[in-house]
């Protein structure tokens, strides 16, 4: 069965809204980290929100991101949205309603991991539901203060167990955790 895994961008402060702020942190070790996990991969599940801001961008991208920009832009896109009523980017396929029973659809066909990258509200939903196999969180030694995090107000208590850590230079960490199933 695949695994559904949320993988963020987080300040300190848990902000993972418009990372820019990343880029005064960047390194090799993290491009060849992200490289990696976008390798296990072979589908992404996006919000509305993000879905449109890749695919303005993306698919204008390859020639300076190589690889990694062909599977951005080949791989399956999922997009979670109840106000679109197309998505055009290359390989991508809308999810209107019924979260649940499409999630687990594509977590039982065959494949390798489903990212999901920003997608904030989508990611709470899924949350909310206990969809998630696994959170990749790149932590940023930044703190901002404000801005929209990644585990809001309303989530209900969910205990999580530590199943890796990465440290790169400039003292960014990568915690890897899996919710504990009841």
């Amino acid at each position: 069965m695949r695994k559904l895994v949320v993988s963020e961008f987080l300040t300190l402060d848990g902000v993972m809204e418009n990372p820019q702020w990343t880029f005064a942190y960047g390194s090799e070790e993290q491009e060849k980290y992200k490289f990696g996990e976008l390798k296990d991969a072979d589908a992404l599940l996006l919000g509305r929100v993000t879905y449109e801001a890749f695919a303005a961008a993306w698919p204008n991208m390859l020639e300076q991101t190589g690889e990694y920009g062909e599977m951005m832009n080949g791989y399956a896109k999922h997009v979670v949205s109840t106000t679109l009523s197309e998505v055009t980017w290359n390989n991508s396929n809308l999810i209107k309603d019924n979260l649940p029973e499409e999630i687990n659809k594509l977590k039982q066909q065959p494949g390798r991991d489903i990212l999901v990258f920003g997608s904030c509200m989508l990611v709470q939903s899924l949350m909310r539901l206990g969809l998630v196999d696994e959170f990749r969180l790149m932590v940023f030694p930044v703190l901002l203060g404000s801005g929209k995090r990644l585990f809001g107000e309303g989530l209900k208590e969910q205990g999580l167990h530590l199943t890796d850590t990465r440290k790169f230079s400039p003292g960014v960490v990568v915690a890897s955790y899996a919710p504990v199933k009841d």
